[in-house]
């Protein structure tokens, strides 16, 4: 009987000592895994580049799709600024303006996506303005 008891009392201090610990800290999750960066266009005005006024200007609410191997993987639009961000997993990808003007070229852009992080990018669209 003392062995039997012995036993139990072991048992529920192992028993407590499993229940008590911590689980192990939890790793920090993978960052975004895609493309981020800004489109601009230029040049922004007719005419000669004139002092102290940019020659480029970002390109707001432009559309594009990215496109992979097996054909489109994801759509995104720029800001006010010309700035965007798109989730979409590692790879070689195509991105192409929807809706492409006569006017002007934007892309198509070529880009490597490096898993479990942005890749960041600067494109400069033609406007067609000279």
């Amino acid at each position: 009987m003392p062995l039997r008891s012995l036993s139990l009392i072991a048992f529920l201090v192992f028993a407590g000592f499993c229940c008590a610990q911590t689980s192990p800290i939890p790793t920090a999750s993978p960052r975004d895994t895609g493309i981020e960066g800004i489109i601009s266009r230029a040049p922004a005005h007719p005419g000669p580049e004139r002092p102290g006024i940019p020659n480029s200007a970002p390109l707001a609410g432009a559309t594009f799709s990215v496109m992979g191997a097996a054909g489109p993987v994801a759509d995104f639009t720029t800001d006010a600024q010309g700035a965007f961000t798109v989730s979409i997993p590692a790879g070689h990808y195509m991105v192409t303006r929807k809706g492409q003007q006569k006017i002007g070229r934007c892309g198509p852009f070529d880009v490597d996506v490096v898993d479990a992080q942005m890749t960041r990018v600067a494109w400069q669209c033609d406007s067609g303005m000279r």
